[in-house]
């Protein structure tokens, strides 16, 4: 196994005073050997080859744990509206037009755009999911994929179940486990009762995990509280939803019972704090929810309600909405880097990535630390949640294999993806 020695400022993740200013990292194969000092490497160790990166900072790759990738396609095509007018005015439609090479390519964009600022991991939602397992496995990267389901009519919402658990069979474990499958119901008001209840019958069979949009607008309880009398969350632990592996995108509307519902069934969040505020959702409890030790992680949804996948903008995002709602002491800049990381990690259910220690799989990045807006260096952790742009990644690396050095992309036609989306997304656009 090809071994490599990285030489730069190192950021693990393992806690708030790890930091080594003059660092590296000994990786062998897919997985990390060591970290420290420089000098640290073990006795013996040779690599094939030396990684100078003095001038950046090496941490864990980040990792998105809410995305819809395919819909880079409908990037500022419905711009400016409230959610449900927008779904049922102008995505919907557009969607309908897409076809699974559409979905292929749109898919292909966001992986590009991810890697490019920073994004190892994501968890994504969408159709013809099989067409993002394969833009995934030809760019290296890893991610979370669910077939995203809608209930409200019998035989589509069967041939989409179908459909989730043939994605299953045939993608989980895939690209030397980098992609898991869950299962994708879309959300508690467009998936019925006795729907809900399949889907959780059928991911239990395969001992796959759920990803759900949970509480994300007013509009949404209220739907829920006329047909059920009670709210997203009440409903969904009545159905017996959770318990096992379950990701909760948005969480907006949580009172403090919800949340300790939360913590009870080990329901990890996907929080999407540029989306909420686009689409005027609303801003989601997360300093509660970390009090109570409920396990949070960064998402930066679709790019037709964000605009785009840049991580290191969600973070600042992520920070200052907790600030204005709370206080200037909320989420610290080393509390949201641990949410973009260890608690990503935590809510994809991988168990070895998110921080940089031995045995842990070999997915990092550097960020270019050599330019104005990082000096003077007070703090690391302040900069790159505060001042860092995904422009500033340098370097990518996901299974011991680098997907992105010197900014220039190694697994991915970045031009022919750029081409093929602008092309498909005008035709569709004409079609709607």
């Amino acid at each position: 196994m090809a071994r490599l020695l990285i030489r730069a400022m190192v950021l693990p993740m393992t806690g708030p005073d790890d930091f080594y200013e003059q660092g590296e990292i000994a990786i062998e194969g897919d997985r990390i050997v060591s970290v420290g000092p420089l000098g640290s490497a073990p006795t013996g160790f040779k690599p094939d080859r030396i990684l100078n990166l003095q001038q950046d900072v090496v941490m864990p790759g980040l990792i998105n744990t809410h995305t819809h990738a395919a819909m880079t396609l409908l990037r500022g095509y419905a711009d400016d509206m409230p959610l449900m007018p927008w779904l049922e005015q102008k995505i919907w439609p557009f969607e309908a037009k897409m076809t699974a090479e559409d979905i292929y390519w749109g898919s292909a964009l966001a992986v590009c755009e991810m890697i490019r600022s920073g994004t190892t991991t994501m968890v994504d939602m969408y159709l013809n999911e099989q067409e993002t397992a394969r833009a995934v496995l030809e760019a290296g990267t890893r991610a979370v994929l669910c077939r995203g389901m809608t209930g409200l009519d019998p035989k589509a919402a069967s041939q989409a179940l179908a459909e989730n658990i043939e994605l299953y069979q045939k993608y989980n474990d895939a690209g030397s486990g980098r992609i898991k499958v869950v299962f994708g119901p879309h959300a508690p008001y467009t998936c019925p009762t006795e729907f809900l209840k399949t889907v959780k019958q059928e991911a239990d069979k395969l001992g796959a995990g759920l990803h759900i949009h949970v509480a994300e607008t007013k509009a949404e309880l209220t739907i829920i509280k006329e047909k059920y009398s009670t709210t997203p969350v009440r409903w969904l632990e009545s159905l017996g939803f959770f318990g096992g592996h379950v990701i909760a995108a948005h969480c907006v509307y949580l009172d403090d019972e919800e949340i300790d519902i939360f913590k009870k069934y080990e329901v990890g969040v996907a929080h999407n704090p540029e989306s909420n505020m686009k689409l005027n959702s609303g801003t989601a409890p997360i300093t509660k929810m970390l009090a109570k030790g409920v396990t949070v992680g960064l998402g930066t949804d679709g790019t037709s309600s964000n605009n785009d996948l840049d991580m290191f903008g969600e973070m600042r995002s992520a920070s200052f909405q907790q600030k204005l709602l709370g206080s200037s002491e909320a989420l610290k800049a080393y509390e949201v880097l641990e949410m973009a990381t260890v608690g990503g990690a935590k809510v994809t259910g991988f168990s070895d990535i998110g921080k940089l220690a031995p045995g842990y799989k070999a997915d990092l990045i550097s960020i270019d630390f050599s330019q104005p807006h990082f000096y003077p260096r007070f703090s690391i952790p302040s900069h790159l949640v505060y001042c860092a742009r995904g422009s500033d990644v340098r370097t990518v690396m996901v299974d011991g294999k680098l997907l992105m050095e010197e900014r220039q992309l190694l697994t991915m036609d970045q031009q022919r993806i750029c081409e093929e989306v602008e092309k498909r997304a005008k035709r569709i656009a004409a079609e709607v």
